[in-house]
């Protein structure tokens, strides 16, 4: 061991980022589209900020995007395809949005994979007091995960190579099995940007349409005409270009700002 390396120390890598680093592997490397987009989403926040001023009540941001992503993949099915074996695609008729929610365990905070099941078919509020439930109880455990699969990625090295291989190999005969776990479209809030800057988040993913949640930063823009301070979200949105052609991923991409940007479902909140 070299020691002409200053002091260090040596410390355990939780077992959930050891799940993280196996689940990522579990891909195959696929042929990403990366799209960057700037969003105006003054819209919806001021919707937000007002209702929390009557209320008290903190909305979902993340609640919200997931609706929005719902209700665009919705109109075009194709975009949540997943190959099964090499002459077939497989098509989910319900939108699933795998996302990350966060929980406080005591001064902590603790990240726990859920799906939101039938986004297309759902409310805002039902996003909404979904999302608040989750956060409100306590982690499980399996933080979400199924326990076979859990203990799957806990396993030592190489074991988990030889069981990831094992399982790639499954999901690719049957995409349920991965779809089951990470839904069939993912939406991922990469918080690395705030406090005013802007930037966008490139993440990898297993599925083969992602949504990054980047900063959002005051700039100006032209509305109307019109010079004027506006809030813009940073969003980056990744397709699998083996499944996913440029058309289809054009006109979800509008479809998707043009919900966001009018605050779509945001109105049912005060119903």
């Amino acid at each position: 061991m070299n020691k002409d390396v200053g002091p260090y120390q040596v410390i355990d890598l939780a077992p959930g980022r050891r799940i993280w680093i196996n689940t990522l592997e579990l891909s195959w490397q696929p042929h990403t589209i990366y799209g960057l987009l700037e969003v105006d989403v003054t819209v919806p926040r001021r919707i937000m900020a007002d209702h929390k001023a009557r209320t008290g009540e903190a909305l979902s941001f993340a609640g919200f995007l997931t609706l929005c992503l719902g209700r665009a993949v919705d109109e075009d099915k194709s975009l949540q395809a997943y190959r099964k074996g090499g002459k077939h695609l497989m098509l989910f008729d319900d939108v699933n949005v795998g996302l990350m929610i966060e929980h406080q365990v005591g001064e902590k905070k603790a990240l726990m994979g859920h799906v939101v099941r039938a986004a297309n078919r759902k409310t805002f509020r039902e996003i909404h007091d979904e999302i608040r439930r989750v956060q409100s109880e306590p982690v499980p455990p399996n933080r979400g995960m199924p326990n076979w699969f859990r203990s799957v990625m806990l396993l030592p090295w190489p074991l988990s190579k030889l069981a990831m291989a094992l399982l790639r190999m499954n999901t690719r005969r049957d995409p349920t099995v991965a779809v089951s776990t990470a839904g069939t479209v993912a939406l991922s809030s990469v918080g690395l940007f705030g406090g005013g800057h802007s930037g966008w988040g490139l993440s990898s993913t297993l599925n083969t349409l992602g949504l990054v949640v980047g900063s959002i930063a005051w700039k100006p823009a032209v509305v109307e005409g019109r010079v004027e301070p506006r809030e813009i979200l940073n969003l980056t949105v990744t397709f699998d270009h083996d499944i996913v052609d440029g058309g289809p991923a054009t006109r979800l991409v509008r479809r998707l700002v043009e919900l966001i940007e009018s605050g779509y479902g945001l109105g049912e909140t005060d119903e």
